[in-house]
């Protein structure tokens, strides 16, 4: 359905668990749905998805530049892991140990209405370490880079975990009854037809979501684009795809059809920085 992150909450009642789910925003809808039609748990379920805006702070100076805005000691904070604080005058701040570049930092889980204030101090400090504001695209150049998986082209409901090389997270010998449990179980012990691999392109043509993916020979189609781009720290075009599992050797060469050619590319396990 999705890769999201779930954070347990406290709550001064400890027979009351609250929950924040944080799914990829394209995905609301249908996260929400999904999870009205299988509460079968007596919960209470809110969608705040507009109530609130995240900013992320990322790269190998972060934590100081972060440091600046809190009295929450951010070294505390182990990966993957969060407290609430304030960030200047703003107080109840979602400050989680997370992101999605690979360089590590901190994601921000503001109310709307303090946006901007806290964006506004971030940025009066950021010529002190280097930072600057960028988007989606940037973070999809650094996430490639680190073989990180953005669902709607490397995942999807077509997909499963396994065949993305994410088997560490289905547990499927735990006792718990879950959806799709069998096939899982199913496909750790037999193997998938296809995994996701990565691969470094020879030419400066750059792959994208779609493009076939063919034997060094071009004689047979073998897999499919799922993500591309330049490699700012490679100065090389870099990719990944679902490729049939006999062609995933490391080193494997393959063909890309990108325009009217093929392109010949190397097979590259992630991460490729």
């Amino acid at each position: 359905m999705d890769d999201l992150i779930v954070y347990r909450l406290y709550h001064e009642d400890e027979k009351v668990r609250e929950y924040l789910l944080v799914v990829n925003a394209a995905n609301i809808k249908k996260d929400f749905d999904w999870i009205e039609k299988n509460n079968d748990f007596d919960a209470s379920l809110t969608d705040l998805s507009d109530e609130y805006a995240l900013i992320a702070v990322q790269g190998p100076k972060a934590q100081a530049w972060l440091q600046k805005l809190t009295e929450t000691d951010l070294s505390e904070i182990p990966f993957y892991e969060f407290r609430i604080g304030q960030i200047g005058p703003s107080e109840n701040v979602i400050i989680s140990n997370t992101g999605y570049t690979g360089s590590g930092g901190f994601e921000l889980y503001i109310k709307n209405d303090i946006a901007a204030d806290i964006w506004k101090l971030l940025m009066e400090h950021a010529d002190e370490f280097g930072a600057v504001p960028c988007g989606l695209g940037a973070r999809d150049t650094l996430r490639l880079e680190k073989g990180y998986c953005l669902y709607g082209n490397d995942l999807s409901d077509e997909t499963s975990p396994i065949e993305a090389g994410l088997s560490w997270v289905v547990k499927t010998k735990i006792k718990s009854e879950f959806i799709s449990k069998e096939l899982f179980a199913k496909q750790k012990k037999e193997g998938v037809a296809k995994k996701l691999t990565g691969f470094i392109l020879d030419s400066r043509r750059v792959p994208r979501n779609g493009y076939k993916i063919f034997t060094e020979d071009e004689q047979k189609e073998i897999g499919v684009v799922t993500s591309g781009t330049q490699s700012p720290m490679l100065g090389k075009p870099i990719g990944m795809g679902y490729i049939d599992k006999e062609y995933l050797e490391e080193g494997q060469k393959i063909k890309i059809h990108i325009g009217r050619k093929m392109h010949e590319a190397t097979i590259k396990k992630p991460p490729f920085v």
